[in-house]
């Protein structure tokens, strides 16, 4: 099936090439209707923050605004330097309990803008 005429289809998904572009038909990877920034959405700040829900009251620093290639290893930093267990998914670092000034002052050390979030 050509392009011209998946366009038309309306089809937004094939078996042959994955997600497909709803307005041009290609596969995604290969669109060039709309164009895909490569930098980070938002203003530059990393922001610090603590919450607590749905996990049962316990507390979880948020860390949200990193450079996306870069998540895996400042979370792992951020980990160490914390003392402490967490994750990195959706694009966001969580680390178990509130740690948000040791956070802020490890990502003031390595040099990046951060601040605090939220109450």
């Amino acid at each position: 099936m050509t392009y011209e005429k998946k366009r038309r289809s309306g089809m937004v998904y094939s078996t042959e090439t994955g997600r497909t572009c709803p307005v041009c038909g290609r596969p995604v990877d290969a669109c060039t209707c709309r164009k895909r920034s490569a930098a980070s959405p938002g203003d530059g700040v990393i922001r610090v923050s603590r919450e607590t829900k749905g996990r049962k009251g316990k507390g979880v620093t948020v860390v949200t605004g990193a450079d996306p290639k870069d998540l895996a290893v400042l979370g792992r930093r951020l980990k160490q330097v914390c003392g402490s267990g967490g994750t990195v998914k959706d694009g966001r670092i969580e680390i178990q309990g509130d740690h948000r000034e040791r956070v802020l002052q490890e990502l003031e050390k390595q040099g990046i803008r951060a601040k605090r979030s939220g109450g």
